[in-house]
Order: C-alpha cells, then sequence, then structure tokens
C-alpha cells in the first residue's frame, strides 16, 4: 500500500497542554511519527515524500486570512515582552461575529479555539507538510491506487476553516477529501477517531457535496463537548449530509462494529466513489484518553468492515496517542482494511 509522510513534519514539537486547570506535557508528541511509521511498515506500506502541490488545495479549505495567521503568528508572538516559547491564547471573542483584533494576542485568541494547540517555530512547516502528505494520498487515488496511508502528524479534524485546536491546525482530512470531490469523486469522510471530528464537520455543514459521519465518545462529557451529538444533521444545503454517532463511554468491539453498520449504510447511500478515513486509534482501550475500548484485533475487524464498501480509501490519521500498542494498532487496522 502507498504511504506518504514528509520529515519536515517532525519539526512541530508542542511543549504544554492544559487539561482541568493544570499545564502538562502535550499528548501530541513527535514520537507519535515513529511508532505510527513502525506500524503501517509492519502492514506493508511504503513510504513516498509528497510533492509541494502549494497552498492552493490548502486555501480550498482554510480562509487566507488564517493562513497568513498561521505562517507569521509565531514570529510576531515572540515580539511581545515577556511572551512564552509558544503561542497559547488567554481570551477568546464571545462569537465570530465580534470585531477582528490587530495584535498577536487578540488574533491567537480568535484562531484558536482551546490551549491544546501550541503554536511553535516549527509549526507551520509541520502542519504545512502534513497537508501535503494528505494531497499526495488524495492525488494517489485520483491516478488509480485503491488504498492509501497518510501519516498527517499533526493531525487536522479538529481544525475548522479559520479555527485551530484539539492539537489540529490544518484540516488534513478535509483538504484530502475536497481534493478528491475537485476530481470528480463523490466523497464521503468517515471519522474513526474517539473524539468528535468538530472542524471536518464544520467545514462542509452547509454543503450537500460531501458527506461527513462520525462514530466517537459521546460528547456531552467528553471532548469536544459543544459538537457531535446526534441532532446535528448538517443546514441549508447540507441538511442530511452529516451523521453522528455518539457512542456510550467504554464501549467495546461487538458494540461498536454494529454501530460502523450504520455509518456505513449511510456512506452507501450517498452513491460515494471515494471515501476519506479520518483515522483515529485512540478509540483504543488502553489510549490515555480512555474514551472507548476497542482492542488491538478490534481495528483489523473495523477496517475490513470499512473496507468492503468497495470504494478508494484514502486514511488519514488522526488520533492515537503514545502506548505501547499504538503501531500495533495501526498495523491491526491496515492489515484488515487489505484482506477484505
Amino acid at each position: 500500500m502507498k504511504a506518504y509522510f514528509d520529515d519536515r513534519q517532525w519539526a512541530h514539537d508542542p511543549q504544554h497542554f492544559m487539561a482541568n486547570g493544570a499545564v502538562l506535557p502535550n499528548p501530541e508528541q513527535p514520537e507519535r511519527i515513529a511508532r505510527l511509521r513502525a506500524g503501517a511498515q509492519a502492514a506493508g506500506c511504503v513510504f513516498e515524500a509528497p510533492e509541494d502541490a502549494g497552498i492552493g488545495p490548502i486555501a480550498a479549505i482554510h480562509t487566507a486570512e488564517y493562513l497568513v495567521f498561521l505562517q507569521t503568528i509565531h514570529t510576531r508572538w515572540s515580539r511581545t515582552e515577556g511572551a512564552g516559547a509558544e503561542v497559547i491564547p488567554n481570551i477568546h471573542p464571545a462569537n465570530r461575529t465580534d470585531s477582528y483584533p490587530k495584535s498577536a494576542v487578540g488574533q491567537a485568541g480568535w484562531h484558536q479555539a482551546d490551549t491544546a494547540c501550541p503554536i511553535g517555530s516549527g509549526t507551520w512547516e509541520a502542519a504545512y507538510w502534513s497537508a501535503q502528505s494528505a494531497i499526495a494520498g488524495a492525488d494517489a487515488l485520483a491516478e488509480g491506487a485503491r488504498a492509501a496511508y497518510v501519516l498527517s502528524r499533526p493531525p487536522g479534524h479538529h481544525a475548522y476553516g479559520d479555527l485551530a485546536g484539539g492539537f489540529c491546525f490544518l484540516n488534513n482530512s478535509a483538504i484530502a477529501a475536497e481534493r478528491l470531490r475537485a476530481a470528480g469523486y463523490r466523497v464521503a469522510v468517515l471519522d474513526v477517531d474517539v473524539h468528535h471530528g468538530n472542524g471536518t464537520q464544520g467545514i462542509f455543514y452547509a454543503r450537500g457535496d460531501v458527506l461527513t459521519v462520525s462514530l466517537h465518545a459521546d460528547p456531552a462529557r467528553f471532548y469536544p463537548f459543544f459538537w457531535g451529538h446526534a441532532h446535528e444533521r448538517g443546514e441549508g444545503p447540507g441538511l442530511g449530509a452529516n451523521l453522528n454517532l455518539p457512542l456510550p463511554r467504554g464501549m467495546g468491539d461487538a458494540d461498536y462494529l454494529q454501530e460502523l453498520e450504520v455509518a456505513l449504510a449511510r456512506i452507501r447511500a450517498f452513491g460515494c466513489t471515494a471515501l476519506v478515513v479520518a483515522l483515529g486509534l485512540d478509540a483504543y482501550a488502553g489510549d490515555p484518553f480512555q474514551g472507548l475500548a476497542i482492542t488491538t484485533p478490534g481495528f483489523a475487524r473495523i477496517g475490513a468492515a470499512i473496507a468492503g464498501l468497495g470504494l478508494p480509501m484514502l486514511m488519514v490519521q488522526e488520533g492515537g496517542y503514545l502506548c505501547d500498542a499504538l503501531g500495533d494498532n495501526l498495523a491491526s487496522f491496515l492489515s484488515g482494511v487489505q484482506s477484505a
């Protein structure tokens, strides 16, 4: 199976993460790359570096204002007297219709949803090449590949068109989906991360040309809290083109696979000709976030069930955090896809 990754994705090395009022080490560590790459290679993936497709495919999803912010904010922030080493917001607008500030501090609050997405000196470069890896994977499908894996790190599914959040800056899965749509495919994004793909939902929420489906731990008491509920079905032309399947905390393999069948039925009904899987592995029972209880063999069953759709499939890495089984879980999922 083709796979894509660029070494410049190592450059993002976040140090801080605030949770429940405590400042902790950031879980989205570069070490994830080594473990995920080893898992993908164990499943037979052969990695290539992406070519540079330019800013255009990224700007098809993200606003120019936001992209300028990401490219320049760390330099501007560093000029602020007493500023920390990373851009972390401490104030936010009440809503998206409030005035847009000029200061670095104010713009950080506008463009960063939470404290889980600190921006360092290497963040833009890493995020850019993470997105380019996803673009290369989409192009591989357009050129005839039946499946491809993208080690997109930093991940992307919590990023909106103009807003970072939850370790995410550029929405790699949405960028890949739009790239495939522009190539003539009818695309669905299936998000199996333990956290709801709120950024992806937000990007496509008022559109009916891309289906978004997410299975995730119930957000009533789990990140991202404000999005991912079952009543969120889309709006305007997108009404009915968004499906959320919030799951009880601790759900295991058998019940998850039953819920997955609901998601797959919706994808079939949409008439898809290509599928983007936002591949979070943090639904694992031993993942640090402890949302669901999927086993390592369970990931193979999930991968095989999704591959059973018979669609060209691009798997874009989202979550899955440092634990002994991280690489094994990826290898299991990819092996399940290839066995179908």
